[in-house]
């Protein structure tokens, strides 16, 4: 179980470690606005709109990964695969991430639908430990 709480853990701090380029390239559109930052936010073009738009769906992806890991920790469904399937999701997020920053359109999809899959997949098991 500490797995699954490992990863759970790492993608929620995920949102917050994308904030780093994100704040980068703020910097480097005349400083950091912290007054109004999401005006500042709106203005970025080419790196700085990925890193915003990375940032945002690091987000996002909590939303499905966490009822997935807290469903299958809940109903004792526990086991390799689901920690296989937690480190894969944590794994494919990061190359996410990077790919959105270096504008690899289709690796960073791939890498989204892995992702996805692998919340689904470990939603599945929950329902199934259960059914």
């Amino acid at each position: 179980m500490a797995t699954l709480l490992i990863c759970l853990f790492i993608v929620i701090l995920m949102p917050f470690i994308a904030k780093i380029p994100l704040a980068m390239a703020m910097n480097k559109l005349g400083g950091y606005d912290n007054r109004y930052p999401r005006q500042q936010q709106s203005q970025l073009t080419g790196f700085g709109a990925r890193a915003k738009a990375g940032h945002e769906n690091a987000f996002e992806a909590i939303i499905i990964f966490a009822p997935s890991i807290l469903a299958v920790i809940a109903v004792g469904a526990v086991d390799e695969v689901a920690k296989s399937l937690a480190m894969l999701f944590v794994g494919a997020r990061i190359g996410y991430h990077i790919m959105y920053l270096l504008d690899k359109d289709k690796l960073r999809s791939l890498l989204w639908v892995v992702a996805l899959f692998s919340s689904l997949a470990l939603m599945i098991m929950a329902i199934r430990h259960v059914g």
